[in-house]
């Protein structure tokens, strides 16, 4: 697999866009040769800390295809994840008024969830079995 050579992509795979929040790391294989050169300038707790974040890094490559996220349509970004939150938890959890226990939150997200997701009907059908299941046992 190549990188990732969508807009605004230089040759040495980073994006050359001037956006903010548009930047784009084809391959991380880049941005790591990159954070490698840079750790000849550093000493100390900046060196450690520039080590964390490259074996960081090296060790999550595996889930950081981004030319195919990116080539499948998938979002990548906080943006989309931080809208379904808001959406999801935001908008139900803080109404006016509103007070919640954890027990009580945790169990309101799962039904929100179960129900933004079109599984309402399927989780109603198991919920009514279930309690059939615990009310009406057959003695043994």
């Amino acid at each position: 697999m190549g990188p990732y050579t969508g807009p605004n992509v230089n040759q040495q795979g980073t994006s050359n866009c001037r956006q903010p929040g548009k930047l784009i790391v084809a391959t991380h294989g880049y941005l790591i040769g990159g954070l490698r050169r840079k750790l000849v300038s550093l000493r100390g707790a900046k060196r450690k800390k520039l080590l964390k974040v490259i074996g960081y890094l090296e060790n999550n490559r595996s889930h950081m295809r981004y030319d195919e996220y990116l080539s499948a349509g998938y979002p990548i970004g906080s943006g989309v994840i931080e809208g379904a939150c808001r959406h999801v938890v935001k908008d139900r959890m803080e109404l006016s008024g509103m007070r919640w226990t954890v027990d009580g939150a945790q169990s309101m997200l799962h039904l929100r969830s179960i129900y933004l997701n079109g599984d309402w009907e399927e989780f109603d059908e198991y919920r009514i079995q279930n309690e059939r299941n615990t009310l009406y046992k057959k003695a043994a």
